[in-house]
C-alpha cells in the first residue's frame, strides 16, 4: 500500500479528507447498461469497485417504485445502480465525507440519473424523519464496531413496514458478529443472500411492528 492509498483508506469516513485530489475514471456493467464513474483519493475504493460492493450490487433486488437509502455512499456505485433499477422510485445517497458526496452527485449527473440525490452528513442525520423500502450499505468497518452498531440499531426507524436492510462485509470485518447481532434482535429474519471472496451479503428485516435499538 502506498502512502497515498494508506491516507485514503484512513480518511474515507472523515468529513473532509486531507489527501490531495487525484481523480480516476471507471465503468461497470449493470443490467445491460454501462455505468460510468469518477473516483478520487480520500474516498472509499478510490481504485475501483471493491469486491464487497460488487457482490451487494449483483444481489440487490430493487422494485421499480421503491425508495432506497444508500448509506455511506462513497462515490455512489450502490445508489446509482439502485436508481437505475427503481426507475419510478427515489434514491437518497448519504455520506459524512463531503468529497464523496460531491463525487456521487457528479456521477448521478454523468449517468443521467434524475430520481436520486446525494446529501452530506453522518449516518441517518441527512434523512431524519424519512423512511425507505431498502437501506443498502457497505459501511465503514474501519470506523469501529460502535459506529456499525449505530447503523444497525438506527435502521428500523428509517424503514417502511416490510422494509429491509442490505449489508455486505467480510469475516475480517466482523460480518458474522453483525449477522448474529441482527438475528438476535430483528424478528423479521436475516438471510445470507450471497457469499464470495470472503464476503457475505445479508438481507435483514426488523419485526413488523417493533423498533429495536
Amino acid at each position: 500500500m502506498t502512502g497515498a492509498e494508506g491516507a485514503a483508506s484512513e480518511q474515507y469516513f472523515a468529513e473532509r479528507p486531507r489527501s490531495a485530489s487525484h481523480r480516476r475514471e471507471l465503468r461497470f456493467l449493470y443490467r445491460g447498461d454501462i455505468l460510468s464513474f469518477a473516483t478520487d483519493r480520500g474516498v472509499f475504493a478510490t481504485a475501483g469497485l471493491d469486491p464487497g460492493t460488487a457482490l451487494l450490487i449483483e444481489n440487490m433486488t430493487v422494485g421499480a417504485s421503491e425508495s432506497v437509502l444508500d448509506l455511506g455512499c462513497g462515490w455512489g456505485a450502490i445508489g446509482t445502480a439502485a436508481a437505475r433499477a427503481a426507475s419510478a422510485g427515489h434514491v437518497v445517497l448519504t455520506d459524512v465525507n463531503r468529497r464523496a458526496v460531491l463525487l456521487a452527485r457528479a456521477n448521478l449527473r454523468r449517468n443521467e440519473i434524475a430520481n436520486a440525490e446525494a446529501r452530506p452528513g453522518p449516518l441517518y442525520r441527512p434523512v431524519e424523519g424519512e423512511r425507505f423500502d431498502l437501506i443498502a450499505s457497505n459501511p465503514p468497518y474501519h470506523a469501529g464496531r460502535p459506529m456499525i452498531l449505530e447503523i444497525l440499531s438506527g435502521a428500523p426507524e428509517h424503514l417502511t413496514p416490510g422494509g429491509r436492510l442490505l449489508l455486505v462485509g467480510k469475516g475480517s470485518q466482523g460480518i458474522l458478529f453483525y449477522q448474529h447481532w441482527l438475528e438476535e434482535r430483528w424478528a423479521g429474519g436475516v438471510e445470507v443472500l450471497a457469499r464470495g471472496s470472503g464476503y457475505r451479503v445479508l438481507e435483514a428485516r426488523p419485526a413488523p411492528t417493533t423498533r429495536h435499538r
